[in-house]
């Protein structure tokens, strides 16, 4: 059964959509419902945070949006390309997707500029993986680790920096990508407060710049009102909260986090487990 509604359809409707869903459910083989139906528009270069515990369905949500967790039913559509279950569609769409993970998933035995160009291997048939990188290709990279504060990092081992510091690697490496939309999965889960703030900050500055579409999930609600244009609360797999920040009172994001008792156990499968080199290919990586 979905969980009681705390506030939905709060949010007023914009005409230009960068991507939506509909209908969009995920069963896992063991048969946990870890998404329920879902429905949703998400407004070109607007700032979405998706918000809930641990299991709430965050990450399920956020990834179904790139294809990397594939829907049971239900159909995930880009503005300007169709549907996402099109082959074609979907390698299109995650070209031009960014995705920064929780997780970082840097090589660390490469510098800053040497991961943050791997950003660009959506760009380039297999082959042309062997061969140097160009110019241009390094102008770009370093042009994006500026933007991120970490140009004079540029050749130091990303195995070298801070947990907040190989973040923005993860956002930089994104970014090279030239994406219109931009997904991160829990982006500040590891790093403390201050840290989590000032990295919020920098994402949120650059897609309000750049006019990317950001959807980042979050499970610290003063950091979604902080930044959000809208809030999407997830409980049990379920949407029960779509609304602007100031909609979402104490008194719902308190419901919003209040237990809820699921069975078979998710296990967390897709915030969990770490992305196999070919998830991070195909994601733009």
């Amino acid at each position: 059964m979905k969980p009681e509604s705390l506030g939905s359809n709060l949010y007023p409707p914009l005409s230009a959509t960068a991507i939506q869903t509909q209908a969009l459910e995920v069963i896992y083989p063991n048969g946990y419902k870890a998404l329920h139906s879902t429905t949703l528009k998400i407004a070109q270069g607007s700032f979405v945070v998706l918000l809930g515990t641990s299991g709430a369905g965050k990450s399920t949500l956020l990834r179904s949006l790139n294809g990397l967790v594939e829907p049971s039913s239900g159909h995930v559509s880009v503005e300007g390309l169709g549907d996402l279950k099109d082959p074609a569609i979907l390698k299109r769409h995650r070209r031009q997707t960014g995705m920064v993970f929780q997780q970082h998933h840097l090589i660390g035995r490469l510098n800053v500029l040497d991961n943050v160009l791997l950003g660009r291997l959506g760009y380039h048939a297999g082959w042309r993986m062997f061969t140097p990188w160009t110019r241009a290709e390094k102008e770009q990279a370093l042009a994006v680790i500026e933007r991120v504060g970490l140009l004079d990092r540029a050749l130091t081992r990303a195995d070298q920096l801070s947990g907040g510091q190989q973040q923005r690697v993860g956002m930089a490496r994104a970014l090279i990508q030239q994406p219109k939309i931009l997904l991160a999965d829990e982006p500040v889960a590891s790093l403390d407060p201050n840290t989590s703030v000032r990295l919020l900050q920098s994402m949120h500055d650059i897609c309000k710049s750049d006019g990317l579409t950001a959807v980042v999930s979050l499970h610290q609600v003063d950091l979604a009102r902080q930044f959000a244009d809208r809030i999407i609360g997830l409980k049990g797999g379920a949407m029960v909260f779509d609304g602007a920040p100031e909609l979402l009172t104490p008194e719902r994001a308190e419901a919003l986090y209040q237990h809820v008792s699921t069975s078979p156990s998710p296990t967390d499968a897709t915030s969990r487990v770490k992305p196999s080199f070919q998830e991070l290919s195909l994601s733009g990586v």
